[in-house]
């Protein structure tokens, strides 16, 4: 799309620089199936925790190259030596109690994978298996969580994965399409 009618276009929103329009453009809300990018996601969503999700998206393919590319068995075998070198990345968020949740949540994830065959599996039982679709008007209706979201995070908790609270929960159902949050009159409310 040229620049002209890609600003020309109504969007959520949130979505008010270039890296945040084109995430909203591109990826936000459209059913996401593949472990992998399911996995990246819930790390991004967990590092999020407390900071814009601008800075995450700013911070992205940074996380992508310290992390082994979201490869969740890379990611469960990292040691104190690995964790260092995270700490010392200005390139993501160096916090501690985040990176040491990154390499939990891999080991948790994997266990996921062996339980059901896929993380993708598992996930999307907490919609019935399709994305559930509202009906916003405006930003100020999306709720924080909701009672999918509470369960989510409940059975996520209890299977060991940390960050995951409710509120972590529902944003990483909005970015992998479990819900579909645009707004009524964003042009991709019926695209995903």
């Amino acid at each position: 799309m040229s620049a002209k009618r890609t600003s020309e276009l109504h969007r959520c929103a949130w979505a008010t620089n270039e890296l945040s329009i084109r995430y909203h453009d591109e990826e936000w809300g459209v059913p996401v199936h593949d472990d992998r990018t399911l996995f990246e996601f819930l790390i991004l969503e967990g590092a999020q925790a407390g900071l814009s999700w601008n800075t995450i998206l700013n911070k992205r393919e940074n996380y992508r190259r310290a992390f082994d590319r979201f490869d969740p068995k890379l990611v469960a075998q990292y040691d104190k030596r690995k964790v260092r070198q995270l700490l010392a990345d200005p390139g993501i968020v160096r916090n501690k109690l985040k990176v040491a949740a990154a390499i939990e949540n891999a080991k948790a994830f994997l266990r996921v994978q062996e339980e059901f065959g896929t993380f993708d599996r598992y996930i999307w039982q907490f919609v019935g298996g399709k994305p559930r679709v509202n009906k916003w008007r405006s930003l100020k209706q999306l709720p924080a969580r909701t009672p999918e979201s509470d369960a989510m995070s409940k059975d996520l908790q209890r299977r060991g994965f940390k960050f995951v609270g409710s509120t972590i929960s529902y944003a990483f159902m909005q970015a992998v399409g479990m819900v579909n949050d645009h707004a009524v009159d964003c042009f991709r409310y019926t695209m995903v």
